[in-house]
């Protein structure tokens, strides 16, 4: 009976929030919202599936945000994530004691009064979807990094330069950490990214 306990538990730890190899890249990843709310409690709209341009949104936003841009915004949630650097891996963690993938992006963009869903494939509804040629900082990735064929990853892109993109997100192997989308484990995983300021 215990062994099969323990077997469970470590099948639900491996699919939770993948896992990655050492690789020295961090990768980075960003989720988004439908309708959230500004540190001034304002309303920030943001699209889904919406077919608007992103310059169209990013214009938009900007209207109805004259003391925030999104791109404060933005920086602000990344900035914030990467505080969190070097914090362990905990299945269901929110805090600097331990943090899974989603708990990370979900506590990133709280900081901003941004409430997103708790759970990556939930995330994975909100926002935009962007074509991979379009990310930018901030935007979300996801990946499938089990055999279930369902999205069970996130990160939040913190660096999207010269067709390189890196990713902050918590693996199960070193916790929270900076990846790129060019490493092959994220590269075969990936699935889409969404933009959700």
């Amino acid at each position: 009976m215990r062994k099969l306990l323990f077997l469970s538990f470590f099948t639900l730890f491996l699919i939770s929030c993948g896992s990655t190899k050492n690789t020295g890249k961090v990768p980075e990843a960003i989720i988004g919202k439908n309708e959230t709310k500004t540190k001034s409690t304002r309303k920030v709209n943001t699209y889904k599936n919406s077919k608007i341009t992103t310059r169209q949104n990013e214009e938009e936003l900007d209207s109805n945000n004259s003391e925030d841009s999104p791109k404060e915004i933005k920086k602000g949630i990344i900035d914030f994530a990467k505080t969190f650097q070097g914090t362990r891996y905990k299945f269901g963690g929110t805090t600097d004691s331990g943090m899974d993938c989603s708990g990370l992006v979900y506590t990133a963009f709280q900081k901003e009064n941004i409430t997103l869903p708790r759970i990556s494939r939930d995330m994975a509804t909100k926002g935009i979807l962007i074509s991979f040629k379009d990310i930018e900082e901030g935007d979300l990735v996801f990946f499938k990094t089990s055999s279930r064929n369902t999205i069970n990853h996130v990160g939040l892109v913190v660096e999207s330069k010269r067709g390189e993109v890196k990713f902050i997100h918590s693996t199960t192997r070193a916790g929270v950490i900076i990846s790129s989308l060019g490493e092959n484990y994220w590269k075969k995983a990936f699935v889409e990214v969404r933009r959700v300021i």
